[in-house]
């Protein structure tokens, strides 16, 4: 059996290699350099199609005054389309992402999310929280005390009795003053 660790010979020489990597990163170089002018020349074509140049001299001030609303009304539909393209694209980048994430979940390859350093005290939380000096964690000195009230009991007599004190003014009397 041959050892794996024996590397198999290249076909080209190392020198061979450095001049093809230089012909292809010259070769890159002009399409990068041609690609760029072209847009360049794209673009400029867009423009001129899109916003021909404005002639100003000899116009009235109603001509003006229309010339602006046009602008206007051209500035306001290119505006609508670039915030509906930029909606698209962010619509389009959440559906990346979450396809992206349905694929790593299939593959069973999940990937970890960043940790975030906690501090471990409570004392150092409540500081973070008020952004003042630390305060210390003492919630029983900060308790408020209530009291509860105890209700009115009604003593139980017998109702005949009731019945006869109230009756009359004397009674709605006592009932007003007892309600006070």
């Amino acid at each position: 059996m041959l050892s794996i660790s024996k590397k198999a010979k290249s076909k080209f020489s190392a020198t061979r290699r450095l001049l093809l990597k230089s012909k292809l990163l010259k070769k890159a170089e002009s399409l990068l350099v041609k690609e760029k002018e072209q847009k360049e020349v794209e673009r400029e074509n867009t423009l001129r199609e899109r916003a021909p140049p404005l002639n100003l001299s000899g116009l009235s001030v109603q001509e003006l005054q229309e010339l602006c609303r046009d602008l206007h009304h051209k500035i306001d539909i290119v505006d609508e389309a670039r915030y509906d393209l930029n909606i698209k694209v962010t619509r389009n980048e959440a559906e990346i992402l979450s396809l992206t994430q349905k694929i790593y979940e299939l593959k069973g390859k999940m990937k970890r999310p960043n940790l975030r350093r906690v501090k471990k005290s409570a004392d150092a939380m409540l500081g973070s929280f008020t952004d003042t000096r630390v305060m210390k964690a003492d919630f029983k000195a900060n308790l408020k005390t209530v009291k509860k009230e105890e209700e009115k009991k009604e003593e139980v007599t017998d109702w005949r009795k009731n019945v006869e004190a109230m009756s009359g003014m004397e009674g709605r009397k006592k009932l007003f003053d007892a309600g006070q």
